[in-house]
């Protein structure tokens, strides 16, 4: 049967003028408009299309592909608003409806909001929720330390970044390990820094251990290269210069020059660093 909200392989059952019409299961035949329709597509072929209901709530496919499907977390751009809610840019003809009930806060067009896409079971409609807390697993999390993960920024309180690990679980970026500002609804890889005793997660940017000092000591040295062997940076200088340069924090760059140095790649002078002959 097919899966409202979710790409599904179904078969072509036959084909008309405009579109052709594909085996849904329990749900029937499911139209794929001429528009989508693949060329030299004929009965028994199969397509994957994703499945939803359209604009006169009649089950429809497309292969055109929505920014994210049911069961995902998404930061989506509110295109449109009216009595009933706020509609949502998901990369498909038909906007996602965030009704009034589902929204934190007021929402006006162009925001970014971050939501959660479910599926109103009730009326096989398609919606989103902004009250994330509702769809987060709140059970133990299978992660363990240094581990990598995928991160969705959510929020920033007085803490530190509020994050979804891996669209399921929710952990946090303390500002003392985030090297630069993120933004609302930015997708970013991380690590776990450590699980707390009461199942929270603690989360950081770059790979600890040495692993990834070879990374950023790479990008030094290849920087000094293009910058004619000598740049006007070193472990004195800020924060934001560094992360502006290279994209990681102060306490990262200093190991990673540091690790050049003993390898005698590098000098460190009073103003910045030289590249030694190589």
């Amino acid at each position: 049967m097919a899966q409202i909200g979710q790409y599904n392989t179904l078969t072509v059952l036959k084909a008309r003028d405009f579109g052709v019409f594909l085996d849904g299961g329990e749900h029937g035949e499911i139209l794929l408009p001429k528009r989508y329709v693949p060329d030299g597509c004929k009965p028994d072929d199969s397509i994957e299309v994703f499945v939803y209901l359209d604009s006169e709530d009649y089950l429809i496919a497309t292969t055109d592909a929505p920014f994210a499907v049911v069961g995902k977390f998404a930061a989506l751009r509110v295109k449109d608003l009216n009595r009933v809610g706020a509609f949502l840019d998901w990369g498909l003809s038909k906007d996602l409806l965030l009704p009034f009930s589902e929204q934190k806060k007021p929402l006006k067009k162009g925001d970014l909001v971050v939501v959660y896409i479910y599926l109103d079971t009730d009326t096989d409609r398609i919606a989103a929720s902004a009250k994330l807390d509702k769809f987060i697993d709140k059970g133990l999390t299978p992660f363990t330390k240094d581990e990598a993960v995928k991160l969705l920024i959510t929020d920033h309180t007085d803490i530190g970044y509020a994050a979804l690990i891996n669209n399921q679980y929710q952990g946090v970026v303390y500002d003392s390990d985030a090297f630069r500002q993120l933004s609302y609804g930015e997708h970013i890889d991380g690590f776990i820094k450590n699980i707390r005793p009461d199942g929270k997660v603690n989360l950081i940017l770059q790979q600890p251990g040495f692993g990834k000092v070879e990374g950023i000591a790479a990008d030094v040295l290849q920087r000094l290269r293009e910058e004619d062997g000598y740049m006007a940076v070193n472990d004195k200088s800020s924060p934001k210069l560094i992360s502006s340069l290279f994209g990681t924090s102060k306490k990262s760059f200093k190991m990673a020059i540091g690790t050049l140095y003993k390898a005698r790649l590098i000098t460190i002078e009073e103003a910045g660093i030289r590249l030694n002959d190589e």
